[in-house]
């Protein structure tokens, strides 16, 4: 739950009959010249507001096509480093590391607890260290800058990148150390970072990545090289990937406290030194639902610490926002949410994998985000002083308030990556699809003239709440849509004019299929389609949610137990137009308590319910959904509000049920279950609840 407590409309200071446009987060933190392409008060207030605007994104593969890949490679490369670092190698680096104060203070206190020698300690760092450490080296980032040009030439038709935002990364670069922040979304993530930024002659960054996560980006890499005929084997390829700047953390580090000192140092020193931009995902793990996920805090925590203990003077953080037109790895992300297990790593199952970069992907975006500066945003969000009280060669446990500090910084940074990204056609179609029973989409078909009218009414609801389309402006609105679902041909297919869901082929069999595969071959599909809307959450979550607190708040005029029907949320339709006058502060209780059920699911920044709730209040005035006086909100009942109420509560639908089906099975199973069949247990219940018909 929020630690923040509800208030009513009048203490939070919240006027409902003049109510502010909603404004990016991280803009109101800083005193530096306003982007005017990505301030959201822009996208509102445009004509064409949210629609790609050719001149801010260029297509990076338009140049590739037209010239020699080799040439490409071996050009001078000669970027500006950070000017306040000391220039080393990788192999100094690590050395560094190795003898710093602080792990040579860890190495003894491990051996004094566990009476090992200081010498036997100090070994196994060595080892952890070798196995960590990358080792960057300008040959093999050519090597990868030649192969991904050819692969990424292959896979998909164009890569656009904003000039705006690399050109002021560059100046950044040189003015403090800099940490990159991408969202997490496919395997291609952290190849496309390196390749542009080795593009355009900006220094290419060191970038953590997990021991598995390695493992699956080497599968897929070797996969690429394959499908270009390139021969190289997985270790070749692992090693490729080191030199190109990867450095490896185990996914499982527990309690082991020497790794963590070990990793820790050497976050920090690289940090300090200005080795090299850093890379990391905030989120931890490649999200499996292609949703923002909460952010994870231990590698925040680490690229941090130096400006925490004034060892810098600044830190810059940079959001960047990678968009898909089409993910290559849905298939396998729809079947590891089914609990099929992960293909093996081997070279020898490469070319069976291989087929799916066969297919049409589309086009990628890549947003780099304006700069930020950490020195700037903790301003009156904590005193560094408290490191002053101990020397910095110790270690020190966070204070809560350096833990609030440093979560508050993640979660804006996730909630700044959500503003950047760009929505496709076809994640708003999969938004109407999945509000189509799957019966229709199975058997009778969808209309096609129906969703495209919808995905037009979709569209610009979604412009209205300030979203950043990738829709073409030059391009007929039926050729877009039907482009979009020409690319996602393996999960819909249009026929005589209706749309139908592609059911996962199974091999010839002697036996008929159970019910219960039939629902997984539906499921495939289906998941598929979520992930796709789950990219479009960021836009409407906070509407739908003071949607949902707006039927809470109805329930309890009724007489109705408030919690009993939360739980009950979303179950039956209700009739709009039977809404009299509701009270915001009680709406703004019911909000916050909703905010805190989805706190784990959606990005909410830590402390900002009330601006949350004033952004959901003037979406909702301006679609024209709600109506208000200072305090009080009434549901408009007209036919253009109740359509958007509609569509913002059955949004959100699926993720009641799932909650609901959880909730049933704790409920109705009384033994003691572990954590790892916890998962498959409800997976098993939510399948015959569908068998049943009661979900």
């Amino acid at each position: 739950m929020r630690e923040e407590s509800p208030k009513s409309s009048e203490t939070i200071g919240l006027d409902l009959r003049v109510l502010p446009a909603p404004r990016t987060h991280y803009h109101s933190k800083l005193s530096c010249t306003e982007n005017k392409s990505r301030g959201r008060e822009n996208h509102l207030e445009s004509g064409r507001a949210g629609l790609e605007d050719d001149e801010e994104f260029v297509d990076i593969l338009e140049e590739r096509r037209r010239s020699s890949d080799l040439s490409h490679a071996f050009r001078t490369f000669s970027p500006q480093p950070y000017g306040g670092g000391t220039s080393c190698s990788s192999g100094d680096l690590s050395k560094a590391v190795l003898d710093s104060q602080y792990l040579r203070y860890v190495t003894e206190q491990i051996a004094t607890e566990t009476g090992s020698s200081v010498e036997a300690v100090r070994e196994e760092a060595c080892v952890i260290m070798e196995e960590m450490s990358q080792n960057l080296q300008l040959g093999f980032i050519r090597l990868m800058g030649f192969t991904l040009s050819k692969v990424f030439k292959r896979v998909f038709t164009s890569i656009f990148v904003n000039m705006e935002g690399l050109n002021t990364l560059q100046q950044a670069i040189q003015d403090s150390p800099v940490i990159l922040m991408p969202n997490h979304r496919s395997y291609v993530d952290f190849l496309v970072i390196s390749y542009l930024l080795f593009t355009y002659d900006i220094p290419v960054p060191v970038i953590a990545a997990g021991i598995r996560n390695y493992r699956r980006s080497l599968l897929f890499f070797s996969i690429l090289l394959l499908r270009c005929k390139a021969l190289a084997g997985m270790k070749m390829v692992g090693e490729i990937l080191r030199r190109s700047g990867a450095f490896f953390i185990r996914r499982a580090i527990g309690s082991d406290k020497l790794y963590w000192a070990v990793l820790s140092e050497y976050v920090k020193t690289i940090v300090r030194k200005g080795f090299a931009p850093v890379e990391f995902y905030v989120e931890g793990f490649r999200s499996r639902t292609l949703k923002s996920l909460t952010p994870r805090l231990g590698m925040m925590h680490m690229v941090l610490e130096p400006y925490f203990k004034s060892e810098v003077y600044d830190v810059t953080l940079v959001p960047i926002s990678i968009s898909y037109d089409r993910v290559l790895e849905e298939s396998l992300l729809a079947h590891e949410l089914l609990g099929v297990p992960k293909p093996k790593e081997s070279t020898t199952g490469l070319l069976k994998a291989s087929s799916v970069l066969q297919e049409n992907y589309g086009s990628m975006h890549v947003n780099f985000g304006r700069p930020v500066s950490v020195r700037q945003l903790c301003q009156g969000k904590m005193d560094r002083c408290q490191y002053n009280l101990i020397p910095r060669d110790l270690p020190q446990t966070p204070t809560p308030e350096v833990q609030s500090c440093v979560s508050w910084l993640a979660h804006l940074i996730v909630r700044t990556q959500e503003e950047g990204s760009l929505t496709s056609p076809w994640s708003l179609m999969a938004c109407l699809l999945l509000q189509t029973p799957t019966a229709v989409l199975t058997e009778a078909g969808l209309l096609w003239q129906q969703l495209t009218e919808k995905t037009l009414w979709l569209r610009k609801l979604a412009l209205t709440f300030g979203a950043r389309l990738n829709w073409p402006g030059h391009v007929p609105d039926s050729d877009v849509m039907s482009s979009s679902m020409a690319i996602h041909r393996s999960t819909v297919q249009r026929k005589a004019g209706r749309v139908y869901l592609v059911q996962e082929e199974e091999p010839a069999r002697k036996h008929l299929i159970s019910p219960e595969e039939a629902v997984v071959r539906t499921a495939v599909p289906v998941l598929m389609l979520a992930s796709y809307r789950n990219q479009t959450l960021h836009i409407f979550v906070r509407p739908a949610l003071l949607v949902m607190a707006i039927h809470v708040t109805k329930s309890t005029q009724r007489g109705e137990c408030w919690k009993r029907y939360v739980s009950n949320l979303l179950r039956d339709a209700r009739n709009w137009s039977t809404v009299s006058i509701l009270f915001a502060d009680e709406l703004f209780s019911f909000f916050c308590f909703l905010q805190g059920v989805f706190s784990s699911e959606f990005i909410f920044i830590p402390g900002e319910s009330s601006q949350d709730f004033e952004e959901a209040c003037f979406l909702l005035k301006k679609c024209g959904a709600l109506c208000f006086s200072q305090q009080e909100v009434t549901v408009s009942e007209t036919e253009a509000g109740v359509e958007v109420l509609s569509f913002l509560q059955a949004l959100l639908q699926p993720f009641i049920d799932s909650y609901q089906v959880i909730f049933r099975y704790l409920y109705e199973e009384v033994h003691v279950i572990s954590e790892k069949d916890f998962i498959p247990a409800v997976r098993s219940l939510a399948t015959k609840l569908i068998l049943s018909g009661k979900t």
